[in-house]
């Protein structure tokens, strides 16, 4: 029997088990995107600060965990992602407790900042555990549709969580739970998974991880500056340049340096290439659906938050449920482009559906409709972009072609808000200036900017369709049961890929 086949047989009863650990720990990073959201005018009342300033709390984590991921990715490569995952959930537990004890805006602001870090650590070691472990696996489309589930749908999760919490406990549980979550998972993960470093550790590419850091810290801060000032104000501006110019210095510098950051083969492969660029559309399209259907949940159809987040759950469900199913009966027969295509016309389609909100509607005609048809379209989008993201990688690479597929997703959710609530604004604007003034003038012009963003929403769906088109290649690269390799594993390669549990 060969080493490969006694390690296989030795781990597959534990593989279930890193399953449901590494879930865990990805539903609360995902959850705490969104959860805050609820928490936030709560907390405004308690800790005295301005509407305009709110959205820093939302911000603050972004930066610090969109800039940083790919630093945490690299980390976990190289000193082993047991340490680099306890490490990043035991922090994201303090820095959640700092922010729950907050008696200030700038201690909320920094607990914000500091979960973003750890969250930046965490969640590439978690899908790299998971991509490690399932590399030579038939369970692995299983295995990667839950796990995509679970991320996808976290989400929405949060906004019915966030409700719940708020309204029942307080906004500082909002946080608090977040130890419910972590402190647990630690514990179990310290018994039960074993630290693989590879043998011969290289130097960390300090340039590419300054230029990467920096470049989206950028990026991520001008778009966000736009928001709260315009596109032309000179602080956006210069961000947004900064970020371009330090992006493309830091491809510079890894197509020359030894041992790379982001090694660029990664990046230039059809399918993971297209993936990470599906991530970005996806995650642009779907949080601000997030933002503009609470909006006009609660403010036109008079919802709760509690009653806002149960109007998520069938999308949800839908994008659980497909991204499971796609990933276990579909991409095994098709390739992933023909599901992205299919996932992206949809989602289009959900998205026109939702321009045709009237200010006195109702949930079950007019918001319910194009929420599944949407999750049908994401779960299809994600299941696909997930598995192609980490598809063929060497188990050195897979903590950072994790982070790239956690990079694409933040990125994306940070910069699609920020343009939608730019056009939203615009057309609000456009829209009072252009009728006379009525009782109802305001509610108008506010689903005339709903419905607007949603056709923008509708095109950033259509240009995951073009990606689809032209950049993923017509068959996977590979097969998904092989490693990206043409030599036969040695026994330590393969001990580094299944990331064996003690």
């Amino acid at each position: 029997m060969t080493t490969g086949s006694i390690l296989t047989r030795v781990r597959e009863p534990n593989r279930w088990y890193l399953l449901a650990l590494v879930g865990v720990a990805q539903l609360m990073v995902t959850l705490d995107v969104t959860i805050v959201n609820i928490a936030l005018p709560t907390a405004q009342k308690a800790l005295h600060f301005s509407t305009d300033m709110r959205q820093w709390a939302i911000t603050a984590y972004a930066l610090s965990f969109g800039s940083l991921l790919l630093l945490g990715g690299k980390l976990g490569d190289l000193f082993g992602r047991k340490w680099t995952f306890i490490g990043g959930l035991i922090g994201f537990s303090v820095a959640s407790a700092i922010g729950g004890l907050s008696g200030s805006f700038g201690e909320l602001i920094a607990a914000r900042a500091l979960q973003g870090v750890f969250a930046a650590l965490l969640a590439p070691a978690a899908l790299g555990l998971l991509a490690v472990t399932f590399q030579d696996s038939p369970d692995r489309p299983k295995a990667l549709g839950i796990f995509g589930a679970i991320t996808a749908s976290g989400a929405s999760a949060g906004l019915l969580l966030g409700g719940i919490i708020t309204q029942e406990l307080g906004w500082r549980w909002c946080l608090y739970v977040n130890l419910v979550i972590a402190i647990p998972t630690a514990t179990i993960a310290l018994g039960m998974l074993r630290n693989v470093r590879p043998p011969a550790r290289p130097r960390i590419d300090l340039p590419g991880v300054l230029l990467a850091s920096a470049g989206l810290f950028a990026l991520v801060y001008g778009f966000s500056n736009a928001v709260t000032h315009s596109w032309s104000a000179t602080v956006t501006i210069v961000a947004l340049a900064a970020s371009a110019v330090l992006l493309a210095a830091f491809v510079l510098v890894e197509s020359r340096v030894p041992n790379p950051l982001v090694p660029l083969h990664i990046v230039w492969d059809r399918a993971r290439g297209g993936s990470y660029a599906v991530l970005i559309l996806l995650a642009s399209g779907i949080f601000a659906q997030y933002l503009f259907l609470s909006f006009y949940m609660q403010g036109n159809l008079g919802f709760t938050p509690i009653e806002t987040g149960l109007g998520f759950l069938p999308f949800t469900v839908t994008v659980a449920l497909t991204t499971i199913t796609a990933q276990n009966r579909i991409l095994p027969r098709i390739a992933g482009k023909w599901l992205v295509m299919a996932g992206a016309a949809l989602a289009v389609v959900g998205q026109l559906l939702l321009t045709r909100l009237s200010p006195h509607g109702n949930y079950a005609g007019e918001v319910l409709p194009g929420l599944i048809i949407t999750g049908v379209g994401v779960g299809s989008l994600f299941s696909a972009a997930i598995s192609g993201g980490t598809l063929g990688v060497k188990p050195s690479d897979a903590g950072i072609a994790g982070a790239l597929v956690n990079t694409s997703f933040q990125i994306g959710g940070s910069v699609g808000p920020t343009v939608l609530s730019t056009v939203f604004t615009t057309a609000v604007t456009s829209y009072a200036a252009g009728h006379t003034r009525t009782a109802g003038l305001a509610q108008a012009a506010a689903l005339h900017g709903y419905t607007t963003a949603f056709w923008w929403a509708a095109g950033i769906f259509a240009l995951g369709l073009l990606v689809a088109t032209f950049i993923f290649p017509r068959q996977a690269t590979r097969p998904a049961s092989r490693p990206a390799t043409t030599d036969a594993p040695s026994p330590r390669e393969v001990a580094v890929q299944l990331e064996r549990a003690a």
